[in-house]
């Protein structure tokens, strides 16, 4: 609430100040993106040598996830559109898939080293949902935090319970969740995707853009 108003108030106990030469927008594009990406990371415990599976991974969350993976030591499996596969690769991503490839699944485990994966990070639900699940090592976490290419989805219980598999929800982000990610911030462990800034008053503009998906990273709105 208050993200597309000129002034809007907040407890001061969500005020955190930030100790950075970055310009306030390059701050500005942390904060909903980065924030939601460290939640999902820590509440499946992603660790060291791991190996991660993102999808959505040209978007906000997407981009941070990246970061904050490889900021963890894993090996990161990028999935996103064909056309932004160059730039995706440039966040960070040790390898890209276009989220087309006929066989989805087996591009992922053929890319994942020893064809395990420990952690799927799904920001798109939809069609995409299954491979995410399957492609799961036993005792892998599936994490999502959203549902851009669609809500409902189908669970074969089998596949949970016969590979022990742990499925998370990532929305509420306890306090330490921004006070490390204030910590990566200052100590340069990670850095701002600004797609491009927008006046407040070409909201309608902003938004038209957004909903082209051709951007990676944050698009931010100046008062």
């Amino acid at each position: 609430d208050g993200g597309f108003a000129e002034y809007t108030k907040a407890p001061a106990s969500n005020v955190f100040e930030v100790q950075s030469e970055l310009s306030h927008v390059e701050i500005a594009s942390f904060a909903c993106s980065y924030q939601t990406a460290e939640n999902m990371l820590a509440r499946s415990r992603l660790g060291d040598g791991e190996t991660i599976v993102i999808s959505g991974a040209s978007g906000g969350v997407g981009s941070a996830l990246i970061q904050l993976a490889k900021r963890r030591g894993a090996y990161v499996i990028a999935i996103a559109g064909k056309s932004k596969l160059d730039d995706v690769a440039a966040v960070g991503a040790n390898t890209v898939i276009d989220r087309n490839t006929t066989d989805l699944m087996t591009a992922i485990l053929d890319a994942a080293p020893g064809g395990q994966v420990d952690v799927s990070a799904d920001v798109v639900g939809g069609d995409t949902f299954a491979t995410m699940m399957n492609c799961l090592k036993r005792t892998g976490r599936y994490v999502t935090a959203g549902a851009i290419g669609g809500p409902i989805v189908e669970v074969d219980l089998r596949t949970l319970y016969l590979h022990d598999l742990e499925l998370i929800g990532a929305t509420i982000c306890p306090s330490e969740i921004f006070r490390n990610l204030i910590g990566y911030i200052e100590r340069g462990e990670v850095r701002p995707l600004v797609a491009k800034t927008f006046p407040l008053e070409d909201i309608r503009e902003a938004q038209t853009e957004f909903m082209k998906k051709q951007h990676v990273g944050n698009f931010v709105l100046v008062p």
